[in-house]
């Protein structure tokens, strides 16, 4: 009895890791392009941009500084902000792995 306790127990924290995983792996986006310095803007968020297929993100990151990858061609990871594009602006990103190029 206490081994199919046992069992079930870890099945159940096993099951509830992996649901974990897809969650944010969902929630993830790439995006490759340029890095830019955002100017003045109709919307009021983000520190960079970047332009993909056409497409332009807001971009922001608390762990890495943007600025070091101005003007290079980069393969980014990051999650969209809830909340966001506003005012007709872009989809906002918070960056939480890059690759400059």
């Amino acid at each position: 009895m206490k081994k199919t306790l046992v069992v079930a127990f870890l099945a159940f924290i096993f099951s509830g890791c992996g649901v974990m995983k897809s969650t944010e792996s969902v929630n993830l986006i790439t995006l490759t392009g340029k890095v830019e310095k955002l100017g003045i803007t109709s919307y009021r968020y983000g520190t960079h941009s970047i332009r993909t297929q056409g497409q332009i993100y807001a971009l922001k990151s608390a762990g890495f500084n943007l600025d070091n990858y101005l003007d290079r061609q980069v393969t980014l990871k990051g999650t969209k902000v809830a909340g966001y594009p506003l005012e007709g602006g872009p989809e906002l990103i918070e960056v939480v792995n890059i690759n400059g190029q």
